[in-house]
């Protein structure tokens, strides 16, 4: 009886949280970003489908650096629905005086801004020790349950701000002993946000994406920090999740407690220095729930499916991601293991996700293309 009281109270914070994500707080924010819905500053118009539910990135919807079957999740969506989640990059800006980042920067001190500096000075750091990222959420998925698998529809991942930032440290063993300096990156964007520029004549490509999108791990696990990423999903850190993309994950708690943040302008394979263009973004997504267990993230492109491997030891996430691959392979398309141990080496290309991340990441690209009898159909067309 007590724990059905405890779910009945767990659900019920949700749904006030989800009201609190409606409304602007009062005094908390000023000028046009009151909206819940953003302007796209290119075409003044909203970018996207029609979206159900929004979740701001308010103090109170804020986790700073962990995931927890007992975090309260802040709204409550229905299966398909589409929900807008705003997060923000906290990187870069210090908390004794983050007004100072802008100012330094001779970055705008506009309502992004403004609300960045809330969110440092009001949500509080995990109690234990416990660290990681700035996250928004959870999001509680009705009528997902232990030993389903909630597929993310990824409808649109949208940037925030006209910036992002990139940290170089030296002192880790894999850091070349030429990195000597301690220096942050100011990347800016170009006005159509398709490029950020670092100095004049290096422009990089824009292609945005969620670092971290996790569900809740098992209730006995207790609250663990989102950095390592692991098999409920968490700091993947996969730049290939970009707008219409899908990443299917593993359900441990009723709800499945969807958490997201981390959001990347840019990153390469690996993301050897320890962040990306770390950026604020906004995800517009769609949760699917499939009655069916699987162990391990698995995502999937127009064009790819897209297997995992998650150890501490690259050559031990090598091997789990190609043990994926063939599990994969033969479960869902059909082969033999043998014969799907021959796809994964034929065609497969096995890519280095990151090795940053205490758990390094390994994911193998599986192609469409070259299942010529097979037509695979997709929910997103571009």
């Amino acid at each position: 009886m007590e724990k059905n009281n405890s779910r009945r109270g767990f659900i019920e914070k949700s749904l006030v949280g989800g009201a609190l994500a409606f409304t602007a707080l009062p005094g908390l924010l000023s000028g046009k970003d009151r909206s819940p819905f953003p302007m796209d500053l290119a075409s003044g118009k909203r970018p996207g489908p029609k979206v159900d539910k929004v979740l701001r990135s308010f103090p109170e919807n804020m986790v700073w650096g962990y995931f927890g079957a007992d975090v309260p999740p802040k709204l409550s969506v229905k299966e398909r629905e589409i929900v807008e989640i705003h997060t923000v990059s906290t990187s870069g800006v210090p908390r004794e005086d983050p007004e100072s980042f802008f100012k330094k920067n001779n970055l705008a001190f506009d309502d992004h801004a403004k609300e960045l500096v809330e969110i440092i000075k009001n949500v509080p750091p995990e109690p234990s020790g416990i660290r990681g990222h700035m996250l928004t959420g959870p999001v509680f998925i009705e009528g997902a349950m232990p030993g389903d698998s909630i597929e993310i529809r990824i409808h649109d991942v949208v940037l925030r701000s006209e910036y992002g930032v990139n940290h170089v440290r030296p002192g880790r063993d894999d850091i070349p002993q030429e990195i000597k300096n301690t220096e942050s990156f100011v990347y800016r964007y170009n006005k159509k946000r398709t490029s950020a520029e670092l100095l004049p004549g290096v422009e990089i490509p824009l292609k945005p994406f969620m670092g971290v999108m996790a569900l809740s791990p098992p209730p006995e696990t207790g609250r663990v920090s989102s950095i390592p990423p692991d098999f409920f999903g968490g700091n993947l850190d996969l730049k290939h999740l970009i707008k219409g993309t899908t990443l299917t994950l593993p359900v441990s708690v009723e709800g499945g407690l969807f958490t997201t943040g981390d959001a990347h302008g840019a990153q390469g394979n690996g993301e050897v220095s320890g962040t990306a263009i770390e950026t604020s973004m906004i995800l517009v997504a769609e949760f699917v729930i499939h009655k069916k267990t699987i162990s391990m993230p698995w995502a999937e492109t127009p064009d790819h499916f897209i297997v995992f491997g998650l150890n501490p030891d690259l050559d031990e996430a090598m091997k789990q991601a190609l043990a994926e691959s063939i599990r994969f392979i033969h479960e869902h398309l059909g082969f033999t293991y043998e014969e799907a141990m021959s796809i994964s080496s034929t065609a497969v290309d096995f890519e280095i996700t990151q090795v940053v991340d205490r758990t390094e990441g390994v994911h193998g690209m599986i192609p469409k293309s070259i299942f010529t009898n097979r037509k695979f159909t997709y929910w997103y067309s571009s």
